[in-house]
């Protein structure tokens, strides 16, 4: 079992690639046409939005004490898993 610690690093660091992935979409948006620019940033819009939320999680998991970090850990992993597979999905479609 990994330590509250460890799991907190370990989703940082996740977050901060997350961030460098985005910058990355917002870079290719700004090489775009317009219409295909517009689906991009809506893509990174809705990226952005599931990172912040997944920050606040992880805020609200940090902050908890004894066995309830447990409990809002699967809550953090579901999370990250869905802006995960967000990003990958975005970065897929707007591969060149």
């Amino acid at each position: 079992m990994e330590t509250k610690e460890a799991y907190r690093q370990k989703i940082e660091t996740q977050l901060k690639e997350w961030a460098a992935k985005i910058d990355q979409l917002k870079a290719r948006a700004a090489k775009l046409e317009a219409e295909a620019k517009m689906e991009l940033s809506e893509e990174i819009r809705k990226l952005e939005t599931r990172r912040e939320a997944l920050k606040a999680k992880v805020k609200e998991w940090q902050e908890s004490s004894g066995e309830a970090w447990e409990t809002l850990k699967a809550g953090v992993e579901k999370a990250a898993g869905e802006l995960g597979a967000a990003m990958e999905k975005a970065l897929a479609r707007f591969r060149k």
